[in-house]
Parts: C-alpha cells; sequence; structure tokens
C-alpha cells in the first residue's frame, strides 16, 4: 500500500520535481493533469528498442500530460495540450491485463511520473488479477529520487532519456530549471535498482541526438560510462525533428547532419558501449491496436 500517501500529497502536489504545491483535487498541476488519470493511447509498439518488442510489440500506454514543456516535443498533443481520455485506477488495470492477452511482450508506462499513486494502485489490481508481465517505466528521467525508490521492485525495465547534460539548456528547451541535476541523480537511482540490462530487466539509456551540439552528448557518454557503467545499453537516437516551438530555431530549427551522428556513435564505440543506432532520420513506428482498449476509450468520449 505504498501508494495511499502519495494521494494525499496530491493535495498539495510534489510527486515531480516542479513541486507545484498545486491541489489537483481542484485543479491542473504544472504537469497538465488534475488527480483522475488520462490517457492519450494504449496499443502493441514495435518501434521500442528491440529486446522489448520481440515477437509481440511492447504494450505501451501513453500517459497525458508532462512535467516538462519541450518546445520540439512530437507529442504535443497529449503531452502538453491536455489530448486524452479519463479513466479510473480499475480501467488501467484492465487495459494492462487486455494488453498482455493480446501478446504483449511487457507493460511500457510512457511518461507516468505525476501519476505514480494511480500507477502503483491499478499495477496492485492488475497484479491480483493476473498480470505477469515485465513492467517498463519509460521516462524523460525528470524523476524525483524519492517517488523512484517507491517503485523498486514493481519496474523492471527503466527506459531513460538523457536529454540535455546543462541544466541552462533544459531551462531554454524544455522550461525545467534543474534538468540535469535531477536527472542524474534519478539516473544513479534507476541504475542502483536494477543494474545492467540482460533482456529481461535492467536500465537501458536513450541518447536523442540535437542538431547544433546544443547538448554535450559526448559529456552524456561519459557520465553512462563513469556513473553507472559501460555496460548499460544505449539507443542513439537521430529521428530529432524541428516541430512547434522549435521550427525557428536558430540552432535546433533543422534536422541533425550525418556528421552530427556520426561524431556521437565514434565517441560511443571509443568508450565501448554497446547498443542501438538509427539508420534512416525519420522512421514509421508500427503499432496494432487492441480492439477492448479501442473500444473502451471510444466509449469514454461518446
Amino acid at each position: 500500500m505504498r501508494y495511499h500517501p502519495l494521494y494525499e500529497r496530491m493535495s498539495l502536489c510534489d510527486i515531480c520535481p516542479r513541486n507545484c504545491r498545486i491541489n489537483r483535487y481542484k485543479f491542473k498541476g504544472v504537469c497538465g493533469a488534475d488527480y483522475k488519470i488520462k490517457i492519450a493511447n494504449a496499443l502493441l509498439h514495435f518501434g521500442e528498442e528491440p529486446p522489448l518488442v520481440k515477437d509481440g510489440g511492447s504494450g505501451v500506454i501513453f500517459f497525458s500530460g508532462c512535467p516538462m514543456k519541450c518546445i520540439y516535443c512530437q507529442n504535443m498533443g497529449f503531452s502538453q495540450r491536455g489530448v486524452g481520455v479519463e479513466i479510473t485506477e480499475q480501467e488501467l488495470a484492465f487495459i494492462m491485463l487486455e494488453l498482455q492477452k493480446a501478446g504483449a511482450e511487457n507493460i511500457n508506462l510512457v511518461t507516468a511520473s505525476h501519476f505514480i499513486p494511480q500507477v502503483l494502485k491499478s499495477l496492485e489490481i492488475a497484479i491480483m488479477e493476473g498480470l505477469s508481465l515485465p513492467i517498463v517505466w519509460n521516462t524523460s528521467s525528470y524523476e524525483k529520487v524519492e517517488m523512484l525508490k517507491l517503485l523498486e521492485g514493481v519496474v523492471d525495465v527503466y527506459l531513460a532519456d538523457i536529454r540535455y547534460v546543462e541544466d541552462e539548456v533544459g531551462l531554454k528547451y524544455s522550461k525545467v530549471p534543474n534538468y540535469w541535476t535531477v536527472a542524474k541523480e534519478a539516473l544513479k537511482e534507476m541504475y542502483k535498482q536494477v543494474g545492467v540490462f540482460d533482456g529481461k530487466k535492467g536500465m537501458i539509456i536513450r541518447l536523442l541526438i540535437f542538431p547544433s551540439h546544443i547538448t554535450d552528448h559526448k559529456k552524456a557518454l561519459d557520465f553512462i560510462v563513469s556513473e553507472l557503467s559501460p555496460d548499460v545499453p544505449v539507443s542513439i537516437m537521430r529521428q530529432y525533428m524541428p516541430v512547434f516551438g522549435a521550427k525557428n530555431d536558430p540552432l535546433i530549427g533543422r534536422m541533425i547532419s550525418n556528421e552530427e551522428y556520426e561524431e556521437v556513435l565514434d565517441y560511443a564505440e571509443q568508450l565501448g558501449i554497446s547498443g542501438w543506432i538509427q539508420l534512416d532520420e525519420i522512421q514509421v513506428v508500427p503499432t496494432k491496436s487492441v480492439e477492448s482498449i479501442y473500444n473502451l476509450l471510444k466509449s469514454k468520449t461518446t
């Protein structure tokens, strides 16, 4: 019952590093969420890292709202504009179980940190009803260590981003004043809990490469090697696109070049880091809807 005190704390919310202290039982927090779970979609996703996809696909649940306000977010509709459907903890548990029935390899919770109490309660319900899949915590790494400790023994895989390694860059492009200060401690806590990814459990780092070297990707790789482990697999991603507020930015208002991407790959190779790379700038990510979940979400909007 580790989630019970968190429901009380939402009345003066300090669940995420924003510490907005807003009463989420009356208003929406800085994350854009009140006390009700809101999701944008749930489906079988085949575009995650290969060991998370396998044959059945990753059972992804996209939560609405986000503590970060990235000006380039490709999920702007639900991350910042509130698109989504309100559901109960029991309905979230049902969705997890339906993804399991549909053959999902895991339950992949995308940007769920502002719903930690509700997610923990839903998982308790789902596990009692037979959920047995690994749990993936898909995160920007802008997480409180205190909250991550409540996920120990619950989360099997941390799929964690490193966006920036300077707080001032995070402030400029994601509107949070302390991204790296918070994220580096969160990453160390995640690694402490699950260790190196072994195919079933552990940590995977995602590194999104930006144009113009707005963040020091080499410093990020150095952090992984020195503070976590050189054996932590890293997914080096090149799908950045200059959308929304990034379109006219003088530094990130363009795609990354082949040279920028290859420079990061070369440095990762020098460090002995393994993981995954992307050969194409733009990827079409295959997904598969689960009819029972589709019908549930459709009924909530009519």
